[in-house]
């Protein structure tokens, strides 16, 4: 009978863990692209964001060829289908940073969580706790300039067998 008990208490302690993860999801995204030299380039990257059925709604800058995407609630989305979308296009990314809700994650050097986008690595996360929402820069490869991933590479290269995962993300808290 104890056994019994004790396997229920585990089994509702995993299910609320894994509405805690399910919840977590990104709202938005703020994308800088690299190569555009006029507005009918930010104009395709724009037709191309707002073509995907999670966006809800795309701001662009033009003087710094940043798109801030706004995400349906609920939408499933991976960093990886925003950069896949950017470049076919024919542009870059020079950076993502994400705002993650719902978030109960406290970022620590080389901690983790999981949500329904991906993997997330913690490198050099400030020491604050998160509540609430959660504002990530992607660090890998393909995701920032290729002048800013060289500089960091020392950095990332302790956390090499991580970027190399598929669906594995290395962040830094903003």
């Amino acid at each position: 009978m104890k056994l019994f008990k004790m396997k229920n208490q585990l089994i509702v302690l995993l299910l609320f863990l894994g509405m805690i993860n399910a919840s977590a999801q990104i709202s938005k995204a703020e994308i800088m692209a690299t190569g555009l030299t006029c507005s009918m380039c930010s104009n395709a990257i724009n037709k191309q964001l707002k073509a995907m059925p999670e966006v809800e709604k795309v701001n662009i800058d033009l003087n710094t060829n940043t798109f801030e995407v706004v995400f349906k609630k609920n939408a499933a989305i991976t960093p990886l289908v925003l950069k896949n979308s950017i470049e076919k296009t024919g542009f870059f990314v020079g950076s993502m940073i994400l705002t993650i809700e719902g978030n109960t994650v406290e970022p620590k050097d080389n901690g983790s969580f999981k949500n329904a986008s991906g993997t997330y690595v913690f490198v050099t996360p400030k020491a604050s706790a998160s509540k609430g929402s959660l504002r990530l820069k992607i660090l890998n490869n393909g995701f920032v300039t290729k002048k800013e991933f060289k500089q960091s590479s020392k950095l990332l290269s302790k956390y090499q067998g991580f970027g190399a995962q598929e669906g594995t993300y290395l962040v830094k808290t903003i």
